[in-house]
């Protein structure tokens, strides 16, 4: 087998700076480092160095550098860095001479981190972690990705895992040995599925969290509906502080949803600005007024504006809903819920802290355990297939293909089987040189 490609890339941004780091990877990273700056320095401290191009002897940089011997890398693999002016075609030069370094190549999205999993230095949910530090934007996302990264869910994973290996292991030896005489049946089955309900209770507790994990990454939906004019742009622009909506007097401005990010209180809301709702002979907004609908069925928040004057039958909604008094300014100050004003100010604050609260009621601090789709749907079919287990009790070759089944799921999860399509979707999404 020939060793993989030594790989490198920036690990800075681009562009102008004081600074550039370039990363390199692999097990030809010392005889880089030795080509480029001379002999190696101690392991694990900076060294200054001049740079030169091994191809013509040309100084590329005066820069610092670091030697570090696998495999108590990240990577797992013999790495090095170096620690460049910041100019672009200081950058460029250093880049050119790598790449012209036999077994080279520059490293493409995640590589760094795909090695660090496929070299066993992280399991594959604190590599998620990784990513979803990258694309962190509130407190709450910060949080949760550091509790991903430090291995929160992969150790609980892995903990239940065992438990499901050593119940595999007691049905193996219930089929092996069962002819033995010093072998009871009816207690090892006894001790096995009350092992396996267990388990099973433990997984289940998880994943009955109301999805907090994958709210606290896609942000908790805020959905402002109501009738024609009631001022929904008006109040979308008011809360996120810029003309992210069009604002006009003609009902039916608004067509098609707008969506803006913001952060209260360090939890992540996505506001919704949809298709007034009244009846109308023009198919345009009749579509546009069918996904406002179909917003409010899948909102985690719906914020009913109910603008002065008579008010009209409020549609139905399946999640909550708060209902708001816009236009305050122009009321008499009746009716019930919130009363707001986007022109004057009145009633914006305790609006936000309304929906503060709500976010924070419906992701917590960001201390969920499960935080993507994919653990929850391993999770799953590990339950299910311990769910099997008193239904094929009398048959203890399918006790053990469920046991086996259930270790396979919860596998999948820290990235132990069949992992190569995980691994592919989640490191196309990395910047390159993590």
């Amino acid at each position: 087998m020939s060793d993989p490609p030594t790989l490198f890339a920036p690990a800075s941004g681009f562009g102008r700076a004081a600074i550039a780091v370039i990363r390199v990877s692999g097990p030809a990273a010392g005889a880089v480092l030795t080509a480029l700056a001379g002999p190696l320095p101690a392991p694990r401290r900076l060294s200054l160095r001049t740079l030169r191009d091994p191809a013509d002897g040309a100084i590329l940089d005066r820069a610092l550098i670091a030697w570090m011997p696998g495999p108590s890398t990240v990577t797992g693999e013999d790495m090095a860095e170096l620690h460049l002016h910041g100019g672009v075609a200081v950058r460029a030069g250093v880049i050119r001479a790598l790449t012209a370094f036999p077994g080279c190549r520059p490293a493409e999205a995640g590589a760094f981190t795909r090695r660090a999993v496929l070299n066993g230095r992280m399991d594959l949910t604190e590599a998620e972690g990784v990513a979803d530090l990258i694309e962190a934007e509130t407190e709450a996302q910060r949080r949760q990705a550091l509790r991903q990264l430090d291995g929160a869910l992969g150790r609980q994973v892995a903990a239940w895992r065992d438990e499901a290996i050593d119940c595999l292991a007691a049905a193996e030896a219930a089929l092996d040995f069962s002819d033995e005489g010093d072998v009871d049946d009816a207690a090892l089955d006894r001790a096995l599925f009350d092992r396996a309900a267990r388990l099973r209770a433990a997984i289940a507790a998880a994943l009955a969290d109301g999805r907090r994990g994958e709210r606290v990454r896609e942000g908790f939906w805020v959905v402002l509906a109501g009738p024609s004019n009631a001022g929904k742009s008006t109040l979308l622009n008011a809360l996120s502080r810029r003309d992210a909506a069009i604002v006009s007097p003609v009902p039916g401005t608004t067509r098609d949803a707008i969506e803006v990010r913001l952060d209260l209180g360090g939890l992540p809301v996505m506001l919704v600005d949809t298709a007034g709702l009244r009846e109308t002979h023009d198919p345009v907004e009749a579509e546009g007024i069918r996904r406002t609908r179909r917003r409010m069925a899948e909102a985690d928040l719906v914020l009913m504006l109910v603008p002065p004057g008579p008010e009209a039958t409020e549609p139905a909604a399946t999640g909550r809903v708060l209902r708001v008094r816009t236009k305050a300014d122009l009321a008499d100050g009746s009716g019930g819920g919130l009363a707001v004003s986007a022109l004057t100010g009145q009633g914006m604050p305790a609006l936000l802290d309304a929906i503060a609260a709500e976010a924070e009621a419906a992701l917590g601090g960001g201390d969920a355990l499960i935080t993507r789709e994919r653990h929850r749907d391993a999770l799953e079919r590990c339950v299910a297939h311990l769910d099997r287990l008193p239904a094929v009790a009398a048959m203890p070759e399918l006790v053990a293909e469920d046991l086996r089944l259930a270790v396979r799921a919860l596998g999948e999860v820290g990235g132990h089987v069949g992992i190569e399509a995980v691994l592919d979707r989640l490191f196309s999404g990395f910047c390159i040189g993590k």
